[in-house]
């Protein structure tokens, strides 16, 4: 019998990653920058671009991207992460483009999965996945189960009002990290987090306070849901030193509300495990 081959995508506001899986492990890899400001027909250019190293390759293709998924369609609440998508049919016009069957699912929802059947989180029965990158993304499991809202809103955790009214994205990911650094004459979100590891104090209050506003939420979730554990991701999430800070803003809360935190065992690879196994298993 022939080895069982998925495609897997990975579309993120920064970049996109296309993964051959074959009997449930990783043979090839590409990637390319995201045109996120150019609208979701300039994706979808990009991963048949990605794809045509695989030639006439028949087989199944799963695709974790960011934003809301209902119905095979994608819809970006942020702007700052994806420029006009809005109800767009990524999985329809994605599979008349291959010409394969195509199944779409939250790339945070993936990680969650990914995480909890090869990472993190097994053996967990209350679970959740944090990505904390360009836009900031969970996943949840529930009793063994991998939490999906018929619209689309299952684990938003990104789209959470803080007090001032704005999200959480908006405040602590590295899409708002970055708007900091700017109007802090930092150079970028990284050169903004290296100063505050360096003990610059206004840089280190610019940092923090989106890590204390996630911590915050983590609270919330963690006494409303029961979470056993945390499992966190991401690009800014898997820097070195960021486990320790939203560790420490968890330890000023009582017991009844901290969380177990983990970095993600699967690292930058836990949504294409994750949506590669939903595809074999459905």
């Amino acid at each position: 019998m022939a080895p069982k081959k998925t495609v897997v995508f990975d579309v993120g506001g920064t970049n996109s990653r296309i993964a051959l899986f074959e009997n449930g492990v990783i043979t090839w890899r590409d990637q390319c920058t995201t045109p996120a400001m150019a609208g979701p027909d300039a994706t979808i250019d990009v991963m048949a671009q990605l794809f045509a190293p695989l030639g006439a390759l028949q087989a199944p293709v799963a695709v974790a991207v960011t934003g809301q998924v209902v119905d095979g369609c994608v819809t970006a609440h942020n702007p700052d992460i994806l420029t006009n998508w809005q109800r767009f049919p990524l999985q329809q016009r994605l599979s008349d483009r291959l010409q394969l069957p195509v199944q779409l699912i939250n790339d945070a929802r993936a990680g969650a999965w990914g995480e909890y059947v090869y990472g993190s989180g097994q053996g967990m029965s209350e679970f959740l996945f944090l990505t904390v990158s360009t836009g900031i993304g969970a996943g949840l499991i529930l009793k063994g189960r991998l939490h999906r809202a018929k619209n689309g809103f299952d684990a938003e955790i990104g789209e959470m009002r803080c007090a001032d009214g704005r999200t959480l994205e908006q405040h602590a990911s590295g899409t708002a990290l970055g708007q900091l650094a700017l109007q802090y004459r930092y150079s970028n979100a990284k050169m903004l987090c290296d100063a505050a590891d360096r003990g610059d104090e206004q840089a280190n209050i610019l940092y923090q306070n989106g890590i204390r506003d996630i911590a915050a939420k983590l609270a919330d979730l963690a006494v409303m849901l029961g979470i056993q554990r945390v499992a966190v991701g991401g690009s800014v999430g898997l820097r070195s030193g960021y486990l320790e800070r939203l560790g420490a803003e968890m330890a000023n809360y009582p017991a009844i509300y901290r969380v177990e935190l983990v970095a993600a065992q699967l690292g930058h690879d836990a949504g294409l495990f994750g949506a590669a196994n939903m595809v074999e298993v459905t």
